[in-house]
């Protein structure tokens, strides 16, 4: 794999409903925010790194990476971010983990990348279910990725099919892709092992 060809993207930009508006990236869990575990997870599987945010800027900015806002007002879900970062990239692809999958896997980027064949995008699946957020993206996609904007559509999956992503399997590992979705789930999280 060449790191030098891949840049990390941490999407920590949802409105994080489920969390009753908490900001989900800020949450701590053993001892620092959920955002920080993602980056030093991410961090040594790419050349470099930036986090896709649009509240709390100066708390995110506390860390070593860019913190990129969303050039679509108005909380327009993981694409939106996703096309931010995809623009601010030097690299010709990006690899994407959102703020609350801290246990993703330390070959991630790699398994995504060696397994993409000829596919300008691919995603995680864990043999129970996709997870399109989880995604090595190619620069080529942005203006397919901003035209679906433009015309409203805000639905990951469909864009991702649209494109001809094809999903990478990751079999026996839905217990690394569990999202930490709710102050519950942080509040249990924080009672295990580190």
């Amino acid at each position: 794999m060449k790191k030098k060809n891949i840049t990390g993207g941490i999407l920590a930009g949802g409105q994080a409903t489920r969390m009753g508006g908490a900001d989900k990236g800020l949450q701590i869990l053993h001892g620092q925010p959920l955002y920080l575990h993602i980056a030093q997870k991410l961090a040594p599987q790419v050349n470099s790194l930036l986090i896709s945010a649009n509240r709390n800027l100066e708390q995110y900015r506390q860390s070593p990476y860019p913190v990129i806002t969303d050039e679509i007002e108005g909380f327009s879900g993981p694409l939106a971010g996703m096309l931010t970062l995809l623009k601010q990239a030097s690299t010709p692809w990006v690899a994407f983990v959102p703020c609350d999958v801290p246990y993703f896997p330390l070959n991630l980027v790699e398994t995504l990348y060696e397994q993409k064949g000829a596919s300008l995008a691919v995603y995680v699946d864990d043999g129970e279910r996709e997870h399109p957020t989880l995604a090595l993206l190619h620069r080529s996609i942005i203006p397919m990725l901003e035209a679906y904007l433009a015309q409203g559509d805000r639905k990951l999956m469909l864009f991702m099919k649209q494109i001809n992503a094809h999903p990478v399997l990751f079999a026996d590992q839905a217990s690394a892709f569990i999202n930490l979705n709710t102050l519950d789930d942080i509040e249990k999280a924080n009672k295990l092992q580190k």
